[in-house]
């Protein structure tokens, strides 16, 4: 799933919408530790109150919120696994509610098999039906729209942390009086999921049952155990991996020291390749082999690439020779400069603006401005109109 197809899901989980019809949700409360089921409840979602319905909705959305490989993952199921959560999830699709609730059962008791929490938890299980035009509505012929859709169902879970209840003093007003607050109940936090999923992922609105939505808590910290022995999905590479790896190739070819400009001319290339896959509205990200290195760093102004030596650079840091790296995982938001006196965060595509000289026998740091510059609301004197 890119970006685009899990916002469209996403936005769709509102009250009241007609695109997206949650049937049921089904809550089981698990204790800490031991992992026991203290309860378990399967309830139609319409038949849960209001402000209910919004706090859930929240948490749904959260499971769906965050960076491509950072915080959500497509991942793909293996093959050949015994039990597989890949055929239970596809039979409880359109099962009926006590079968699918028992195969729902069957996925909790794996999640608990090997994690023990220091808190109760709650896992939460939706199923629904989720709708999308195929095209928008024609004012004058008045086709398309609600006329033709696309339509998937799927199924959702969120694993959520319980947390007790603060002392806190309250104000009675029907009283009048200061009372202490002397709540026992656990509190669901259904703002902040520890994990979570989505089955089917969707590709070009079309169902894509070989593969599912992984969410973890934590950017760039997915749980394996819960990849490996719950979902039995294949290994992943988050993004920072990823940029870690084209750098060290990075190294490898060009040499630990490279001028400010080559660096900014690598990141404006990969970036060419990430915009112009937005806009011809590719279904797959881009992703970098060691010819399209080879090619970057010749353009950028790399001196003595060659095939072979880029080829034996990327074998020796990416061990799968078929591995390709996603291009939007190599741009950095922002480049941090590091040193003693200060540190500099500066937008990649500016970086051929800093330069590193020698200047009256001292090394500094040279950074080309194009106006005043103010610190702390006074603006700094032009040293060269003072000599």
């Amino acid at each position: 799933m890119n970006k685009k197809d899990i916002a469209n899901v996403r936005k769709q989980f509102k009250l009241n919408n007609r695109y997206m019809n949650i049937r049921e949700i089904f809550n089981v409360y698990i204790k800490k530790e031991s992992g026991e089921i203290y309860h378990q409840v399967s309830q139609p979602f319409q038949m849960l109150e209001q402000e209910a319905q919004e706090l859930f909705l929240t948490n749904f959305k959260k499971v769906l919120t965050g960076s491509l490989d950072a915080k959500l993952f497509e991942l793909k199921f293996r093959r050949d696994v015994e039990d597989s959560t890949q055929m239970i999830l596809y039979n409880g699709l359109r099962a009926d509610s006590e079968e699918w609730m028992e195969s729902m059962l069957r996925i909790v008791q794996k999640m608990f098999a090997h994690a023990v929490y220091e808190f109760d938890t709650v896992v939460t299980f939706i199923r629904g039906e989720y709708q999308k035009a195929t095209r928008k509505r024609d004012l004058e012929s008045e086709e398309g729209g609600d006329d033709e859709v696309y339509s998937n169902e799927f199924t959702l879970c969120s694993l959520n942390k319980t947390d007790q209840p603060k002392k806190a003093l309250l104000f009675d007003y029907i009283e009048k009086e200061f009372k202490s607050n002397n709540a026992v109940d656990p509190i669901i936090n259904l703002t902040a999921p520890l994990t979570g999923f989505m089955f089917p992922a969707f590709n070009d609105n079309a169902a894509d049952v070989n593969h599912i939505l992984y969410y973890g808590g934590k950017a760039n910290q997915p749980d394996t155990m819960f990849i490996e022995e719950v979902l039995h999905c294949e290994d992943i590479i988050t993004a920072i991996e990823e940029k870690d790896s084209f750098e060290q190739i990075v190294k490898l070819v060009a040499g630990e020291e490279v001028a400010t400009n080559v660096i900014s001319n690598v990141y404006e290339e990969i970036d060419k390749m990430v915009q112009e896959s937005i806009e011809n509205e590719e279904s797959e990200p881009p992703k970098l082999d060691s010819r399209d290195i080879e090619r970057i760093l010749e353009v950028s102004g790399v001196e003595d690439v060659d095939t072979a030596k880029v080829e034996h650079a990327f074998k020796s840091v990416v061990y799968d020779v078929n591995h390709e790296i996603k291009a939007s995982s190599v741009i950095p938001k922002s480049i941090k400069i590091n040193t003693k006196i200060a540190d500099v965060s500066i937008h990649p595509k500016e970086l051929k603006n800093v330069k590193y000289i020698t200047y009256e026998g001292k090394r500094c740091l040279l950074l080309e401005v194009d106006e005043d510059v103010v610190v702390e609301g006074f603006r700094l004197p032009n040293m060269s109109n003072h000599q």
